[in-house]
């Protein structure tokens, strides 16, 4: 049975045949097992429960799929950069996979237009596209198995979608910055927290502040305090450029 069969407000949310379409064109390939792909793009807003109780969304698939892929961009790192040590190694790959990139990536291919959400559109999800992304990796990974995985995120995502000069060369992590620049000039910088479940994203969102010398200089929303504090620090790297504060 196809999960795309199912209907919201009377309106069909997918036409199979223009899904299969559509999906082989973002794929490059034709998928053996439709099912995978149809689950990679079901939000958990949007979960689909089957009559016998069994929910469906992309929650799993995902979390293979960040796996999958932080496994093929290490492989692919450590053969292209043989002289760069572990933490640039590290560091080069959280900035081809970190959820701005993944994002960004994700709605070039056209998986925004595929989703199923039933998040509001008003509300900031920063990580709604590229955690479809990673949950298609995931159905990639196994309908065809790694070594099509691999092929497919290298010579299809990397070569096609991606500017990898300008996106390794691209600081992504501001929370470094920012930390680097108040030790340089002796300044405190403390976070604090704020945790509230979301109806619609149906899971917990935190929210951080960042502070500097007790000053509010950034805010940031996420799904884990680490994903806002990263935002927090985006917003208060921005600041501290606005009013010159970099030597």
């Amino acid at each position: 049975m196809s999960i795309f069969r199912c209907r919201k407000n009377g309106t069909k949310i997918h036409n199979k045949k223009e899904f299969c379409s559509s999906l082989k064109l973002i794929l490059g390939f034709k998928p053996k097992d439709l099912h995978l792909y149809e689950t990679a793009f079901i939000h958990r807003s949007a979960t689909h429960e089957y009559p016998d109780g069994e929910n469906i969304n992309n929650e799993r698939l995902e979390y293979l799929g960040d796996a999958v892929l932080d496994t093929i961009l290490s492989e692919f790192l450590f053969e292209h950069y043989p002289v760069a040590d572990e933490g640039q190694l590290t560091k080069l790959r959280s900035r081809i996979a970190n959820r701005i990139t993944l994002n960004k990536l994700a709605v070039s291919m056209g998986i925004n237009t595929l989703l199923i959400s039933h998040v509001n559109k008003n509300i900031p999800t920063k990580n709604l596209y590229g955690d479809a992304l990673e949950a298609l990796i995931g159905a990639v990974f196994l309908d065809k198995g790694y070594d099509k995985t691999k092929k497919f995120i290298i010579r299809h995502l990397l070569k096609e979608y991606i500017d990898l000069k300008q996106v390794i060369s691209t600081e992504t992590d501001f929370k470094s910055q920012v930390y680097q620049w108040a030790q340089k000039l002796g300044r405190k910088i403390s976070f604090s927290y704020r945790e509230k479940y979301d109806p619609d994203l149906k899971a917990s969102v935190f929210t951080s502040t960042l502070r500097i010398d007790h000053e509010l200089f950034g805010e940031g929303r996420g799904s884990s305090k680490k994903e806002a504090e990263q935002e927090a620090s985006v917003d208060a790297w921005k600041k501290i450029n606005k009013i010159g504060f970099i030597n």
